[in-house]
């Protein structure tokens, strides 16, 4: 079992010296990954209903510090050797995917091949209408730029026709050091588990209910087998145990990653719950 840190970059990990600590903290403690949260904005007074949560709002004020995934996964890799450089998830139809196949492809050479891109199709409407895209197109845009990236990060000189991305003779360079950046899809839907199944190298389901995972993994798995991949091959990334038994349902299930939030509100309580545990992941690698 591999284990990642999850709200890697939110809240209290604005703070750069907050960011470091943490960052190093969990490479020591043996963790695989870090994975960061996104909003290019919150609007304020939002009325979408936030799917993780009873109450339908994200946890914390509207006014938590959200920094820029990339950026924050730039700053902690030239600080760390090691471990993983993770969005979970990066809003992927927000994004300009010719920019963002640069962005990407530059973090990936720099950290020595240690991105893995994480994307999710998003949910809060009031933000996709102040960036100025369409909402309710949002799935098929992200199919749509999935391909595309992929195109430019491993033709020499790419090039794509889709519905929402097209372009040719495309040269995006650096290249990423890794032959393959990996992809995992987000989200609780069975949208997005089709969506994980057809083109993705991963699945990040948002349920730690084990009978709802169970049912987003049967979907993820058949959507894969309708279109001829290998299900056992895209890689499955959870949250809900923190325990040795709690663990193995899931591993059961066929999780092999799980991820846990940094426990504590302050930089000292944090690196103190990552540091205790080592012994954990030490004994369930």
């Amino acid at each position: 079992m591999k284990f990642g840190v999850i709200f890697a970059n939110a809240g209290p990990a604005a703070d750069p010296q907050h960011a470091v600590g943490l960052a190093r903290a969990a490479e020591d403690a043996g963790f695989e990954s870090l994975w960061t949260v996104e909003h290019v904005v919150v609007p304020a007074g939002y009325e979408s209903t936030y799917p993780y949560s009873a109450d339908g709002r994200m946890p914390g004020p509207e006014e938590t510090p959200i920094p820029d995934p990339l950026i924050w996964l730039s700053y902690v890799a030239a600080v760390t050797t090691r471990i993983r450089l993770a969005t979970g998830i990066l809003i992927l139809p927000q994004r300009n995917p010719v920019v963002l196949a640069k962005e990407v492809a530059t973090l990936d050479a720099l950290s020595g091949g240690r991105v893995t891109l994480g994307v999710g199709v998003g949910w809060l409407k009031e933000e996709f209408d102040i960036i100025g895209v369409p909402f309710e197109e949002r799935g098929a845009r992200t199919d749509d730029y999935v391909a595309a990236l992929r195109a430019l990060w491993e033709q020499p000189a790419a090039t794509y026709a889709g519905k929402f991305a097209s372009f040719a003779g495309a040269q995006v360079y650096p290249k990423p050091a890794q032959a393959q950046i990996p992809i995992v899809v987000g989200g609780h839907s069975e949208a997005a588990a089709r969506r994980a199944g057809r083109i993705g190298d991963g699945f990040f389901p948002g349920s730690g209910d084990l009978e709802a995972l169970a049912h987003l993994l049967d979907v993820m798995r058949k959507a894969a087998v309708d279109v001829g991949r290998d299900p056992e091959a895209i890689e499955v990334t959870a949250g809900g145990a923190l325990d040795p038994d709690g663990i193995k349902r899931y591993a059961d299930l066929g999780v092999s990653r799980m991820v846990v939030p940094p426990i504590g509100r302050d930089l000292e309580s944090r690196q103190a719950f990552l540091s205790g545990m080592a012994p954990l992941i030490s004994q369930l690698a």
